[in-house]
């Protein structure tokens, strides 16, 4: 997986597969539909296809908070380096999505990047730093401001993986 592209190196019909995905009906479908296509077919084409129609899709590998048992979330990251970021979003809703709980419970993680697995932490970015990564996936993916602005007083939530 490649480093992620800013805002200005992205195309015409990246700039409008972004549109889509911020809307109402895009964000369901990457919350609600994409996943489960892209929990089979990311290990099958080793990274190659995704849902995110070019943007960079990664399996984000947890453990329940409660109950233990292994979780598996197809995420949009933001690369750079080895430096991967996550956005806990979900396209703007007024909770947290699942996967972040299991992160803040466990954040010894597994990312498929390029069809391999790779051991990873997670940290949740604050202050200068959250910042910084939130206006890089920003500049990786527009759709964030809107879902900040949807998910009201919630604060959406920065992730970054570094490798163990």
């Amino acid at each position: 997986m490649r480093d992620y592209r800013p805002q200005a190196q992205k195309s015409l019909l990246d700039k409008g597969l972004q549109a889509f995905a911020q809307t109402r009906f895009g964000g369901w479908l990457f919350i609600s539909v994409f996943p489960t296509i892209d929990r089979a077919l990311i290990p099958v084409t080793r990274g190659k296809l995704s849902t995110g129609l070019g943007q960079p899709i990664v399996l984000l590998h947890t453990r329940g908070a409660r109950s233990g048992v292994e979780r598996t979330a197809p995420l949009l990251a933001t690369k750079q380096g080895e430096l991967v970021v996550v956005i806990a979003s979900k396209a703007g809703a007024v909770k947290h999505p699942g996967w972040y709980h299991n992160v803040k419970a466990g954040p010894e993680v597994e990312v498929t990047l390029g069809g391999r697995r790779v051991p990873m932490r997670a940290e949740i970015a604050e202050g200068a730093e959250r910042d910084r990564l939130w206006a890089m996936a920003c500049d990786n993916y527009v759709g964030y401001e809107t879902y900040q602005r949807r998910a009201g007083e919630r604060v959406i939530p920065v992730v970054a993986l570094r490798p163990r």
